[in-house]
């Protein structure tokens, strides 16, 4: 069976494109990265059949100022040639097959590395996209212009950074659309300690951020999300497929679950009573 015959299969499994009944959204990583290679078209396409209510994705900045959708600083990962993406041209990165390696060798897939307006155009009506900036505030000015051409509505589309700098800059240029601050739950290098919620908090409504997208691992339950919402943050998580897991935080109040399983994640949740 083909690539595109296995997506439309499993397009069709998925509760056929059933609503949500809980609150929270369900948002594809990287597209349905678990049925096909991460940011790629087929992954974002499969990630709405499966009625995700938004795909995520990352993007880079190449040599001659392109927006590319690449998770890695580098390609060795997806590619098997290892070329620093800030290095290469976008027709020295348009060349290069991903997908074939891992998981999906032999698999029949045959991709290339997307460019964000091509992404941006897959987006369905009521349907959102999560832009990932992996760099700093030099993406914006093209990341605006990308944007502008698009005709997406501003409230298709969410910027999501690890860096703090990145949220508050994309704030700034684009105060109609919202801005979360993504952090990892992980012991810092120097001083050993966990994050500190609190001063979460304080830095991204400092930064002008509309919320915060965590790490699933934070110990996050009603009274701790009902803070960060008290502060007039949303709150989100990030990246999970246990369906046990994601009912608790969904009932905490959790606005949206990352996931790289979406059309799965939503089945097992309705079928949850």
């Amino acid at each position: 069976m083909s690539a595109l015959a296995n997506i439309a299969v499993t397009a069709m499994l998925t509760l056929m494109l059933v609503p949500s009944t809980f609150a929270a959204d369900i948002i594809g990583h990287r597209g349905a990265s678990a049925d096909a290679p991460e940011n790629t078209l087929a992954s974002f396409k499969l990630g709405y059949q499966q009625n995700a209510d938004a795909d995520e994705l990352d993007i880079h900045l190449t040599k001659d100022g392109k927006i590319v959708v690449i998770h890695d600083y580098d390609t060795k990962r997806v590619a098997g040639v290892n070329k620093k993406v800030v290095n290469q041209t976008f027709d020295e990165l348009r060349a290069l097959e991903i997908g074939k390696f891992g998981k999906w060798k032999d698999k029949n897939f045959s991709e290339k590395i997307p460019t964000l307006d091509e992404v941006l155009a897959l987006i369905p009506d009521g349907k959102k996209l999560f832009i990932e900036i992996k760099v700093h505030q030099e993406i914006l000015p093209a990341l605006a212009q990308t944007l502008a051409n698009s005709k997406v509505k501003p409230e298709q589309t969410v910027i999501i950074s690890f860096n703090l700098d990145a949220v508050e800059g994309a704030k700034k240029m684009f105060p109609n659309r919202k801005a979360y601050w993504l952090r990892s739950y992980a012991k810092d290098k120097k001083t050993g300690k966990l994050p500190d919620l609190d001063e979460i908090i304080t830095q991204a409504k400092q930064a002008g951020a509309d919320g915060l997208d965590l790490d699933y691992k934070f110990p996050l339950d009603e009274a701790t999300i009902k803070k960060i919402k008290a502060a007039g943050l949303e709150c989100h998580v990030w990246t999970l497929d246990d369906p046990v897991k994601a009912k608790e935080l969904i009932k905490a109040g959790v606005d949206s679950i990352t996931t790289n399983q979406p059309g799965t994640l939503r089945k097992e949740l309705q079928a949850t009573p």
